[in-house]
């Protein structure tokens, strides 16, 4: 753009450039923002400045609605929803924004009259890494969706200056680089220096006479640090709402020791900073060491002492006395993370705020609320009564107390019970006692949640049965949600626009029910072929970008079979990988047989630490440097892992995929939302009976999805009887082929070695039973196959698919947590 044409855009417009949503608004904004906030003019501005200037210019009109909504909820005293989560895997902000303020459309054109590239301009955008998986990508759905339902909403975790690891593949093996995500800043939030608390560590406690004559404590820490804000505003899809998600980060309250300095001691003089920082220096910080375990609690401590002294300051400030605190906020602790905030927050009543420990402990059950979201034994949080006790000294003291109430009412529910009091209680004795976090997020909460309804049930009967026999009335179903926005309109703006075509209205994007209209269209020969043509459309695009990273080319024509998500055992990616080199090995025996062409897609990051996941990575690339070069497959099969896989990637990679792969064993998954993803946009599912796969089955129909495999309840019994893989190994000559193959080098050019320590845990233990369902899920596999050859029935049953997937908006969670568990009224702000 020259010079005369900036000159040209910079007359005065009707509408303020600050908050005007036109045409010549937007493009003044951005002129503005780049010249003004930027420092740049046109011709020299780098890419990272043409980004900026658009999120600058998008922010604008989010804080003018922020405030607004700030006001109105301070005007009604509005009750509010706390959202305390360790994760928030938010993804790129921007195109989201520009969907829920309704102008992507007119800053498209904007952009293109400004000989601007809005796809580049979108894709500079850096993903904030402050999640791991599915948990902090449902922190991130929820807050879209309380913005939209106008529920006031306050999300609180923890700014990690370095967020999930990058993942790069490096001679088949996954390599962690460090995610210096905000090394170019971050345009969409606002320091706030000012509000900042201090949050102690160590130290030890005293009681002490208080003027008043009664008994108190107080902790005396040997180290504080302060908790400083970084907001982030959240607005919803067609609303004036704009909720705030507030993180905290950790600083020294003295950054530079002047005196340390001037005698010499240089690392002394920031010492304190470097030490303060490092708690919300990284995301899980890798905790098999002591020093890992130590800083984990400390970071989990942090972040919810910032976020409930918040709360109180919020409250004093608009409401008045703390004895309604309960009737102003409602906080959802997100898995246990930060079920610390149960003690915090009596810690803050009793010994902060004089309050009596029976009115303390009233009104902190009232205030949260508790959802699981796993049953897997490891993964339910402990800490040492010994770390516990040096780090956090009264805290352990007020768990004390807690536990020995609680227990108390347990032995007169069921007197005469001891094995159920060390079951039920709050530390688990042992040779190392520990403190049960899960057990204190079900005594201080007022509900309980499971994420899909077998997940709940088994929460119920098994994981807390305890808890369940003394309280039912405290457990609840919420199944999870995706948002519409985030993994339909933005992701897949082609399927968007077909839909609404279709439907006559877009108003499915904020009502996912309305999909329904599909039905009606299912067996519509023109729907099919222009659905088929979108679906080419998008499997190309990740076709393009995935021989860019990877080298690996794709035909758009093969089906897309997916499994991207946390690598771990349970989720179990070697049974999709068994069948692949089954059909390797089908296809070695007898090269002119007919098969399917399939590309095989596999995503996902392995902890750190978690070698046999790491290790399945490994096997996953090396089956696809033999496989993808083998003159006799010819490409009928063929095998990709992409890397890397985040929020970002996956919006490429959902509207591609045909089949998804939803196989983890039953029992084990607690809800997975990537299976909601990838069918919104029209994939198939081939699954067992796990997580809301069994709601999802019932919604779409059991024809239209791929069933296999054990029930849970069908586990549990072989577990009870005796699961003994090795004599399955020997039964199955096909499944003892594939293992061998293996085994024998075959796929690590050699050596016989390296992917042992993997088959000999399946052959000898296989906790996960992938040998007990290998047949079955062959079988299934067979089926797809089959259903792929007709084209026109595999396009109807995709249409159905998304037709019926509207229960699993997080709208719908959203709604249903608001009327069911929270108690919380929705506010509408005008626009």
């Amino acid at each position: 753009m020259s010079t005369a044409q900036s000159t040209k855009l910079l007359s005065p417009n009707r509408e303020h450039t600050r908050t005007g949503m036109s045409k010549e608004a937007l493009k003044q904004a951005y002129i503005d923002n780049l010249f003004y906030i930027q420092g740049r003019f046109r011709e020299v501005a780098t890419p990272h400045d043409l980004y900026m200037a658009a999120a600058y210019t998008v922010r604008d009109r989010l804080l003018a609605r922020w405030v607004k909504s700030a006001q109105a909820f301070k005007v009604n005293r509005a009750r509010t929803v706390c959202y305390l989560s360790a994760e928030f895997l938010l993804g790129p902000h921007l195109a989201n924004n520009l969907v829920n303020l309704g102008i992507t459309k007119i800053s498209q054109e904007s952009a293109a009259e400004l000989e601007l590239d809005f796809a580049m301009i979108l894709e500079e955008e850096e993903e904030p890494g402050l999640g791991n998986g599915g948990l902090g990508r449902l922190a991130a759905c929820f807050m879209d969706s309380l913005a939209t339902q106008c529920i006031p909403a306050i999300g609180y975790g923890i700014r990690y200056e370095f967020g999930i690891f990058d993942q790069t593949i490096e001679n088949g093996w996954q390599v962690e680089r460090s995610d210096t995500w905000l090394r170019n800043g971050n345009p969409w939030e606002i320091p706030r220096p000012k509000i900042c608390f201090p949050i102690g560590f160590g130290g030890y406690t005293e009681q002490y006479r208080h003027a008043d004559g009664s008994l108190r404590h107080r902790w005396l820490p040997s180290l504080e640090i302060n908790g400083v804000a970084y907001d982030t505003p959240i607005l919803g899809y067609g609303v004036g709402n704009v909720n705030l998600l507030r993180l905290w980060k950790a600083e020294a309250p003295q950054s530079f020791d002047f005196q340390a300095f001037n005698v010499g001691d240089y690392y002394g003089a920031v010492h304190a900073k470097i030490e303060a920082e490092t708690i919300s220096k990284v995301l899980y910080p890798n905790d098999e060491p002591e020093v890992g375990k130590e800083l984990r609690l400390k970071q989990q401590f942090f972040f919810v002492s910032c976020s409930l002294q918040d709360m109180i300051r919020l409250h004093l400030n608009t409401v008045g006395p703390l004895d309604t605190f309960a009737n102003k906020f409602v906080a959802q602790l997100n898995d246990t993370h930060p079920a610390l905030a149960v003690a915090e927050l009596m810690r803050l009543f009793i010994d902060e705020h004089g309050m009596a420990w029976e009115q303390a402990w009233t009104i902190t059950r009232n205030t949260f609320c508790y959802t699981n979201h796993t049953l897997l034994p490891e993964a339910l949080e402990t800490w040492s009564v010994g770390l516990f006790e040096r780090l956090l000294p009264r805290h352990l003291e007020i768990i004390y107390l807690i536990n020995q109430d609680f227990l108390n009412q347990v032995r007169a529910k069921f007197p005469d019970d001891e094995t159920r009091i060390i079951r039920m209680s709050l530390i688990a004795e042992g040779e190392q006692r520990r403190v049960r976090m899960a057990n204190l997020a079900v005594v201080g909460s007022q509900a309980v949640n499971g994420v899909a309804a077998l997940h709940s049930e088994l929460v119920k009967t098994t994981l807390f049965s305890d808890f369940y026999d003394l309280w039912p009335e405290k457990f609840h179903n919420v199944t999870n949600g995706v948002s519409p926005r985030r993994f339909m309109v933005v992701s897949n703006p082609r399927l968007a626009d077909l839909i609404s075509h279709t439907c006559g209205h877009n108003d499915w994007i904020r009502d996912l029910s309305l999909l329904r209209h599909l039905e009606h269209h299912a067996d519509d020969v023109e729907l099919q072929q222009r659905w088929r043509e979108v679906k080419i459309a998008a499997k190309q695009d990740f076709a393009n970008w995935l021989q860019q990273q990877t080298g690996v080319v794709l035909d758009p024509q093969a089906m897309f079979d997916v499994q991207a998500k946390r690598l771990h055992e349970y989720k179990r990616q070697h049974l999709n990988i068994l069948h692949i080199i089954r059909l390797y090995q089908r296809i070695q025996q007898n090269p002119n047989q007919e098969i399917v062409s399939r590309a095989f897609i596999f995503g996902g990051k392995a902890a750190p630490g978690y070698y046999l996941a790491k290790l399945i990575i490994k096997l996953i690339n090396a089956v696809a440097e033999v496989v993808n070069h083998d003159p006799l497959v010819n490409g009928r099969i063929r095998v990709a892992f992409m890397p890397d896989f985040n929020v970002k990637n996956g919006q490429r990679l959902y509207p591609a995929a045909d089949l998804s792969e939803q196989i983890s064993l039953a029992g084990k998954e607690a809800s997975g939302t990537g299976n909601m993803k990838f069918s919104l946009n029209g994939a198939l599912t081939i699954g067992t009976l796990d997580g809301a796969n069994v709601e999802i089955r019932e919604e779409v129909g059991a024809e239209n999805f791929f069933l296999f495999g054990m029930t849970a309840a069908e586990v549990t019994a072989k577990q009870r009887e005796g699961y003994r893989p090795w004599e399955l190994y020997h039964a199955d000559p096909e499944l003892k082929a594939d293992i061998d193959l293996i085994n024998s080098g075959h796929f690590s050019r050699g050596d016989m070695v390296l992917f042992r320590p993997l088959t000999d845990h399946l052959i000898n233990h296989d906790p996960f039973m992938v040998l007990a369902d290998y047949r079955a899920y062959l079988e299934c596999q067979a089926q797809v196959s089959t259903a792929w050859s007709d084209a026109a029935n595999w396009d109807r049953m995709s249409i159905l698919n998304v037709a019926r997937m509207g229960k699993f908006s997080s709208d719908r969670a959203i709604v249903e947590y608001a009327k069911n568990i929270w108690n919380v009224p929705p506010v509408t702000v005008e626009r």
